[in-house]
């Protein structure tokens, strides 16, 4: 009685494990890792999206702060431009002030050739200091037109970057969207047994998208990544397969190529828990005999 309540616990202990290194072991595929692995199509597409964009992103707040930039000096030009408008203005009002007033103001003529005098001297300053803004102008500011070129650049820019991720989003239609889905899988299949791979995951790939039979179509696509020894792929589409059908009859030997794609990968320790896996629930598969060899 003992001994039969301890092959249940281990029994109990190793599934547990297993359950518990799954989810750990099928890591690969996570967009949010630093160095991702084992991605399919679809997520390298995504993760690849996200590097774009981000760096359009950087590109676009660069060119948005030159134009803010160029707005700001722009405003702090007109504000000098009013500025000096204003004093010489000012000078022409006093000008024409001291030439209407009579000498009962200005009896001293003296007086009126030196009130005179200043004024011409303040003109004088004055243009002094529209020839620097003038000279400060030509140096550091762009002109009209090209600040127009900057802008137009911009929005050009972000209409392209517009376009590029609505081009993405639509589907282009194949000579498969003409087929019925029984016929494009009985047609996978013969390309796999002649070892046509690219066609035949062209066409489970089909499959996928129309969702028809999803998990052995992630299932096919991981065997063939798996014999192209490109096992962080087989890994990603071997993940994916479990978890649309976990009772699917090929779980044995899905079960084992992810132990040794995990092997093959270094991931020695993940890789040992599902070949006890397979070993554990699958006693008298074949997959459970090369599983023991591996271990050994």
């Amino acid at each position: 009685m003992n001994k039969t309540i301890l092959v249940a616990y281990f029994v109990a202990i190793t599934s547990l494990n297993l359950v518990a290194a799954e989810p750990s072991a099928f890591g690969a595929g996570n967009l949010d890792s630093s160095s991702p692995y084992g991605l399919t199509s679809s997520e390298k597409a995504v993760l690849q999206n996200k590097k774009n964009l981000k760096k359009i992103a950087v590109k676009s707040n660069n060119q948005a702060n030159q134009v803010e930039s160029l707005r700001e000096r722009i405003d702090g030009l007109q504000s000098i431009v009013e500025s000096l408008s204003r004093k010489s203005q000012k000078n022409k009002t006093e000008l024409a002030s001291l030439q209407l007033k009579n000498t009962e103001e200005l009896k001293n003529s003296d007086e009126y050739e030196k009130r005179l005098g200043e004024v011409t001297q303040q003109n004088s300053l004055l243009i002094k200091e529209i020839k620097e803004l003038v000279d400060n102008i030509t140096n550091n500011y762009v002109t009209k037109k090209e600040f127009n070129k900057l802008v137009y650049s911009v929005n050009k820019f972000k209409d392209l970057v517009s376009k590029e991720l609505k081009g993405s989003t639509k589907s282009k239609k194949t000579d498969l969207d003409s087929m019925e889905n029984a016929e494009i899988e009985k047609k996978a299949k013969a390309f796999f047994s002649k070892k046509y791979y690219t066609k035949a995951i062209e066409y489970y790939s089909h499959l996928i998208l129309k969702n028809y039979k999803p998990a052995t179509s992630h299932f096919m696509i991981g065997q063939m990544k798996f014999k192209r020894k490109n096992y962080a792929d087989a890994i990603s589409f071997y993940k994916k397969s479990a978890a649309l059908y976990s009772k699917a009859s090929y779980m044995p030997e899905l079960m084992l190529n992810t132990a040794i794609s995990m092997h093959k990968t270094g991931d020695k320790k993940n890789a040992k828990a599902f070949f006890n896996g397979v070993i554990s629930k699958y006693p008298k598969s074949s997959q459970a005999k090369s599983s023991k060899k591996y271990i050994k």
